[in-house]
């Protein structure tokens, strides 16, 4: 565990023993298993969204994902009819798809990731709204619909199943970006695209296969809150949520100059996002706040990370300043002794 994680893991303890101080409630047996439901739907994205910021990129395609695929969903399993395996694995080969053309326009033809990504946001947005012509798609008519519902509102031993999915992605997680040759890799390019390049590293494959990794952890979310939501209002459903993401990874640790990240950091940047939407709603508060709530995280986080590189770099430049007045130093004893 980093040493960011740890901060960040301590900010949440102390607020979740103030929000149990303030109202009895959040230590409810409902609150926390909702609360866990919904760390585990963010989560799983949010980790898919953090691999793409360590390599220096940015998606901001998540929230209209959800909604093109939920969409997709819907068509697939009430319109068609089409068995639901089936279906759950054509959306989630879908979002693998999407997410490698975002990497392949992005690597191939030099396509800033904050502009295709933009363009992804529109372009699902408009085809979910096309495909259900601008109304709501819902599951009433679907025979699984029970079934594939447990998946998102059912528990195993009393923890929510997103959550229990949540712990097992997170675990590969960060074996692959902590413990692997290819987890370097994207460490590598984060920090410097060029030098990684010349040292060997494919970097335009290790870029793409990020954005394929978001793109599917995505699917995998958007089957979550699609059922979850036991609907899917195209126009609205899964709005903004792609800031949650990257507001999780910020406040993990993720600098969004690449280079830097912590699975457990995004992890717990989720789980403290939560409990902070959770605060504005115990307490009687307009959820209006939650995106004030989201644009403070990434202002701190961001700050902050400018103020930790520049305090880095002062360090840096006074120990090499002391190691040239040693040399110095060295120098001018040498003629003397020789004297």
């Amino acid at each position: 565990m980093m040493k960011k994680d740890i901060g960040i893991l301590l900010i949440f303890v102390v607020l979740c023993t103030a929000l149990a101080l303030m109202n009895p409630r959040f230590l409810s047996a409902t609150n926390l298993q909702n609360t866990a439901r919904l760390i585990g739907m963010f989560g799983i994205f949010s980790i898919g969204v953090g691999f793409v910021i360590v390599t220096g990129g940015i998606d901001l395609s998540s929230g209209s994902l959800f909604s093109f695929l939920g969409v997709l969903l819907c068509v697939g399993l009430v319109d068609f009819r089409l068995p639901w395996p089936l279906v759950v694995a054509a959306v989630l080969v879908l979002g693998g798809l999407l997410g490698l053309f975002h990497g392949l326009v992005v690597t191939r033809l030099g396509v800033q990731p904050f502009i295709i990504t933009l363009c992804g946001l529109l372009w699902y947005r408009g085809l979910a709204n096309f495909l259900a012509d601008d109304s709501t798609k819902g599951f009433g008519h679907c025979q699984d619909f029970q079934t594939l519902a447990a998946l998102a509102t059912g528990n195993v031993l009393g923890i929510p199943i997103p959550f229990v999915l949540l712990c097992v992605i997170g675990a590969m997680a960060w074996v692959v970006l902590h413990r692997s040759v290819y987890g370097r890799y994207l460490l590598a390019v984060g920090q410097n695209e060029e030098a990684a390049r010349f040292s060997g590293v494919n970097t335009k494959r290790v870029i793409t296969s990020a954005y394929v990794i978001s793109g599917g952890l995505g699917a995998v979310s958007a089957i979550f809150f699609a059922f979850y939501a036991n609907a899917v209002q195209p126009s609205s459903h899964g709005s903004f949520y792609e800031l949650f993401g990257i507001a999780a990874a910020v406040l993990g640790g993720c600098s969004l100059r690449g280079g830097e990240g912590s699975v457990v950091g995004i992890l717990i940047g989720t789980a403290l996002l939560q409990v902070l939407k959770n605060l504005v709603n115990l307490l009687g508060i307009r959820s209006s706040l939650d995106f004030a709530v989201m644009g403070t995280v990434i202002f701190i986080g961001v700050v902050t990370d400018e103020m930790l590189k520049r305090r880095k770099n002062k360090r840096a430049q006074s120990k090499r300043q002391m190691q040239e007045d040693r040399a110095r130093q060295t120098e001018n004893v040498r003629p003397m002794e020789s004297l």
